[in-house]
């Protein structure tokens, strides 16, 4: 009878820890849910999505808002965004793999390995490497009006625009974004793999980490049934629907289209040391 008591007794504690356990673990997502609702409100954003992962785990998931706010489409953990930049983390991983492949190093001219590539002067020429691609110390600013204002689809008609790009300082001297040196970057990669950098991103990335809702195209994006309207807020913190802009050109520094619930397996790689679905993926 003490035993069976002791037993009981021990099963009532472990069940009450759990409870605890299971409380303090609501109670936390609870509180991420109040911090995000707030700033859906404060921010006066039509929707948006937010994944948490820990280890290799997705531990919250959840959308806030609408994705189409006229006819209250709420966002899920499958809407597509544009994730715009944050692309540009894919373009330097090609890189990456091509390096560890014995292709290139960061260390290369960038004209060398992209012929087509052409700065404003011979010393630029000689001296730009790739890692400076990379890190943004080419000395270029961002000369965004060039390609946002005079848009293209061809990414070789819009490499050519670099070499009338006056310097703002000498190479590596100061930190200055410049989205065509990720074009620049996406193109190598093309050159290098003879195959495109939308093709490059589908066999290296989508494919293997089954980022199944992921795409790099603005036609493909429009047309997915759970995909996320265009909106801007404007001075008087009115959301207004816009149109899609296509930068497909421009591609390698932002064209790509993902779920938060793709993005968190892109994530799990750089969480454990380029394991992904078990296998070692990267080193």
């Amino acid at each position: 009878m003490k035993a069976l008591l002791t037993c009981i007794f021990c099963s009532l504690i472990s069940l009450s820890l759990f409870a605890q356990v299971q409380k303090n673990k609501n109670d936390h997502f609870a509180a991420i849910d109040s911090v995000l609702e707030r700033v859906l409100s404060d921010h006066h954003v039509a929707g948006f999505a937010v994944a948490v992962v820990k280890g290799n785990k997705v531990i919250y998931s959840k959308g806030f808002g609408y994705r189409d706010i006229v006819n209250k489409k709420p966002v899920t953990p499958n809407t597509l965004f544009a994730i715009g930049s944050s692309s540009k983390a894919f373009t330097a991983s090609l890189l990456g793999l091509l390096r560890q492949d014995g292709k290139l190093t960061f260390e290369d001219k960038a004209v060398t390995l992209l012929p087509k590539l052409k700065f404003y002067s011979d010393e630029m020429d000689n001296q730009i490497i790739l890692r400076d691609l990379m890190a943004h110390r080419t000395g270029l600013s961002r000369y965004d009006l060039s390609w946002f204002l005079f848009n293209s689809d061809n990414k070789d008609s819009l490499i050519t625009r670099v070499k009338y790009m006056k310097p703002s300082s000498s190479v590596r001297m100061k930190w200055y974004y410049n989205n065509f040196m990720y074009l620049a970057q996406g193109m190598i990669v093309e050159r290098l793999s003879g195959k495109t950098w939308e093709k490059n991103i589908q066999e290296r990335f989508f494919n293997p980490l089954e980022m199944t809702r992921s795409n790099t195209d603005i036609q493909t994006f429009q047309r997915d049934s759970n995909a996320s309207l265009p909106y801007t807020v404007s001075k008087d913190n009115v959301i207004k629907q816009i149109d899609y802009y296509n930068i497909n050109g421009m591609g390698p520094a932002g064209s790509i289209n993902s779920s938060v619930s793709d993005m968190a397996n892109w994530l799990k790689i750089w969480l454990n040391g380029g394991v992904s679905m078990g296998k070692l993926y990267c080193q």
